[in-house]
């Protein structure tokens, strides 16, 4: 099974350009009665099946990855790096302390992709959003792993009829991160990050 290339070809340096980058760092949420909130310091993602691949702000998504003459299907990783904040750091010559109950549990995430011209019907134009499970308990700086992009979505309808068609759809991945405190209070964080889909040409 071999991989299709149009043209020139889509090559993963060039198809950079055709990426509008999206990225949200510090982004949070305030609300609820908890004293402690998440801050996301960084968001990023990595293309998955690819050995050089790197974690950055913007996710090349590659539908279909050709390795050793054998198609492939495989779901990109992400990885966030959250901090802790207090509601009342108390002041700044004597800043307060986080205690126990302060530190955060976050237990899942949910994944939502964003089209900029507004064409957002799951299953049509974008792939359907989806809630995971990941465990990570915040104290202080702390980075955890995440999928970014599930799989079966390059199985599914917008993404499959990528495979045989040289578009690329780009998206804007909106995260957003649940958990509590350690007395039981909710706390959530959003950030975002710009994935772009298409049947990259693959490296050499």
């Amino acid at each position: 099974m071999t991989k299709a290339v149009w043209g020139v070809g889509l090559r993963r340096t060039g198809a950079v350009g055709l990426i509008l980058a999206s990225v949200s760092c510090g982004s949070l949420t305030r609300q609820g009665t908890s004293s402690s909130y998440l801050i996301i310091n960084s968001l990023e993602a990595a293309p998955g099946g690819v050995t050089s691949g790197t974690f950055g702000s913007v996710l090349l998504s590659d539908v279909i990855v050709v390795k050793d003459g054998v198609a492939s299907i495989y779901s990109d990783q992400g990885r966030v790096t959250f901090a802790l904040g207090l509601k009342d750091p108390g002041p700044s010559t004597s800043p307060a302390t986080p205690t126990q109950n302060n530190f955060i549990t976050v237990n899942r995430y949910h994944v939502r992709y964003i089209r900029a011209d507004g064409h957002n019907i799951e299953g049509v134009d974008v792939p359907y959003g989806f809630d995971d499970a990941v465990t990570v308990t915040v104290s202080g700086e702390t980075t955890a792993g995440f999928t970014a992009v599930r799989n079966q979505a390059k199985q599914e309808a917008p993404l499959a009829a990528l495979a045989l068609n040289p578009i690329v759809v780009s998206t804007l991945a909106e995260v957003t991160f649940y958990g509590h405190d350690q007395t039981g209070r909710e706390v959530s964080a959003v950030g975002n990050l710009s994935v772009s889909f298409a049947n990259f040409a693959d490296p050499k």
